[in-house]
């Protein structure tokens, strides 16, 4: 029997190398497309997003075609949620507003058989003609945690103490507007609490990962950020806006 997929945004994270991880992807064939290009993960949206388990599964099924992990955020922590995420193929969970200790922990277990956790013993499409597919897949599966609440910033040392967490993601928006600063990831305020935070994973050991985009990106590599997601939208409209300007310009 073949040996489990291999999870390439883990597998690169542990090695100590920076990893990509593209956002607004809304089907199976855009990952078709996207597959070629080099990202290591592509982040397939259950919070915000439309997307059904069925295409879900159609989704992962690409991810594996190209060898990208298919990183998924589900729209709560609850081991239910999270166990039939797993089943459809994703290899990575991201579960939102984990502010406690106790929030940590329970996204960790929900992802992980025992003995690290309680997952429902059922493999789903991952464990199919693969050989003690249970221990693998606790080796292979990763747990973000979101971290976009004050709270969670205050509680951010007992957070870290939570084993098998694979990234602790700060989310700047939503972080700003429970700072009080409603639409404005940049304001001063909010960036010097993200900085703080990133200090603090980096400086215990653990993973951190954040939003970046073309102009951020060299400075929080720089501060120890090895889990990067950006989107593409920034790219196509600043792609469309060159070329319907050169349009214009001529006509």
């Amino acid at each position: 029997m073949p040996p489990i997929r291999t999870n390439r945004v883990k597998e690169k994270l542990a090695n100590g190398e920076a990893t990509v991880t593209i956002s607004g992807v809304l089907s199976s064939e855009m990952i078709d497309f996207l597959g070629p290009l080099g990202f290591d993960g592509v982040w397939l949206e259950c919070e915000h997003g439309g997307v059904t388990w069925e295409q879900l599964g159609d989704m992962t099924r690409a991810c594996d075609l190209w060898g990208v992990t298919p990183i998924t955020r589900v729209n709560a922590n609850e081991p239910w949620l999270i166990t039939r995420t797993l089943d459809r193929g994703s290899m990575g969970i991201v579960t939102p507003h984990v502010n406690t200790r106790a929030d940590a922990e329970k996204a960790m277990q929900s992802a992980k058989y025992a003995p690290l956790g309680y997952r429902g013993m059922f493999g789903g499409r991952q464990s199919y003609g693969v050989a003690d597919y249970f221990p693998a897949a606790n080796d292979q599966s990763m747990v973000i945690v979101l971290l976009e609440e004050a709270e969670a910033l205050q509680n951010l040392d007992e957070i870290l103490r939570v084993d098998d967490i694979d990234v602790f993601f700060v989310a700047p928006t939503d972080l700003a507007q429970t700072m009080g600063h409603l639409g404005n990831p940049g304001h001063p305020e909010v960036q010097a609490a993200i900085d703080a935070a990133i200090a603090r994973i980096v400086a215990s050991g653990r993973t951190a990962g954040t939003l970046v985009n073309d102009g951020n990106v060299a400075g929080y590599l720089e501060k120890g950020v090895t889990f990067l997601m950006t989107s593409f939208n920034a790219w196509l409209a600043r792609a469309s806006a060159d070329f319907l300007g050169q349009v214009s310009g001529k006509a």
